[in-house]
């Protein structure tokens, strides 16, 4: 075992989760480097400091480029606005450092493919941060569709809904200015990663792009809002199968409705986060009258489960999926050998969000 400094760039909700993370994945997996928490930046020197008291960092800056520079700092986790993406790895990447980035990747395609173009040139370790995937039931999934214990797949079916925005009197946000913070920029990026992951590449798709609620009440009367509220994409995959994408921040009753179902000719799997420790299974096969979905509880037998628990049926949560990501991110690391999602598949999110926008603008199907 060694160490390994570790510097994360953003202390806010997904700041905190993966210090959380860095300082539980190494007796929680034993694994072979264990991260120091040596360095966490801000926005300002005083929420800079208030992190570092609050989740154990050696110092504080609010200059991400300190951080990026100082020696002791081995790996870079970017936890910023994505707007900031970009600069930030293009720095980590001259020194040669690996780098795990929440998503989206990038602001925008392009962004993305500049941070793929130096990730690879600098030969470096990259990851993109899509948790979701995660799951146990979820790698169960995959696991089960690559098999071919399902059969052929003919049919896939995802979504993203909750219902924050739900309420037309919520007030004006930040949530509600400019594209990066709607829908598609906040919530699609997650069921896109999850079909790839299942599914594997988008070849076309046809889209429509929604804002319900246009204006949302503000401190001197309607604010009118900028970004999108949900959104349906009909799928074709490169291996031919047909598929739905549903995203939304106003599905009403919804709070994590990270789901998907998927058909094959022998069996068929449904999943929903709200219920992310079961995985419902349907196996084609012995009498009619015995057949039915499966409630199966995930436990040891599952992928990355026991670490955190021997007992079946007794669960993970969302924070341990972050955990399961900073081993991967560390394993990668230890190893020199890039885990999914990498730089590249996160650009790919990157590519079918603006093929959607491309879709909906032009009321046509777009090619990959």
């Amino acid at each position: 075992m060694r160490d390994i400094g570790i510097g994360i760039i953003g202390g806010g909700y997904m700041g905190k989760a993966h210090a959380v993370a860095m300082s539980a994945v190494g007796p929680v997996f034993e694994t072979v480097l264990r991260p120091k928490l040596v360095m966490v930046c801000a926005t300002s020197d005083a929420s800079a400091e208030r992190y570092r008291a609050a989740y154990g960092f050696a110092r504080a800056t609010s200059d991400w480029r300190k951080l990026v520079a100082d020696p002791e700092v081995e790996a870079i986790i970017i936890a910023s606005p994505q707007s900031t993406h970009r600069e930030i790895a293009e720095a980590a990447f001259a020194r040669g450092l690996p780098v795990f980035c929440e998503k989206p990747l990038g602001e925008n395609a392009a962004d993305s493919a500049v941070m793929v173009m130096a990730a690879e040139a600098a030969n470096a370790i990259n990851m993109t941060g899509f948790n979701y995937v995660r799951t146990p039931a979820t790698q169960e999934a995959i696991r089960l569709v690559r098999s071919g214990a399902l059969g052929r797949i003919t049919w896939f079916r995802g979504e993203h809904t909750e219902d924050f925005l739900s309420d037309p009197d919520a007030p004006a946000n930040w949530r509600t200015e400019g594209r990066a913070s709607g829908t598609m920029g906040d919530l699609a990026p997650h069921p896109i990663n999850c079909a790839l992951a299942l599914m594997g590449p988008i070849k076309s798709l046809m889209a429509q792009i929604e804002t319900i609620h246009d204006t949302r009440p503000g401190p001197d009367g309607p604010v009118q809002v900028t970004n999108d509220d949900h959104a349906q994409m009909m799928l074709r995959f490169a291996n031919g199968v047909m598929g739905q994408l549903y995203v939304s921040r106003t599905a009403t009753g919804r709070k994590m409705g990270y789901g998907y179902e998927i058909h094959g000719t022998k069996g068929a799997i449904r999943f929903d986060q709200e219920d992310q420790n079961a995985l419902h299974v349907y196996y084609a096969d012995g009498p009619e009258a015995g057949r039915g979905f499966t409630k199966i509880l995930t436990g040891p037998a599952h992928p990355n489960y026991a670490a955190f628990c021997q007992g079946p049926g007794h669960g993970t949560g969302y924070q341990d999926q972050i955990i399961i990501e900073a081993r991967d991110f560390l394993h990668a690391i230890e190893t020199n050998t890039n885990i999914f999602p990498t730089f590249r598949d996160g650009m790919e999110v990157n590519r079918v969000v603006e093929a959607a926008w491309t879709s909906s603008e032009q009321r046509q199907w777009v090619d990959l």
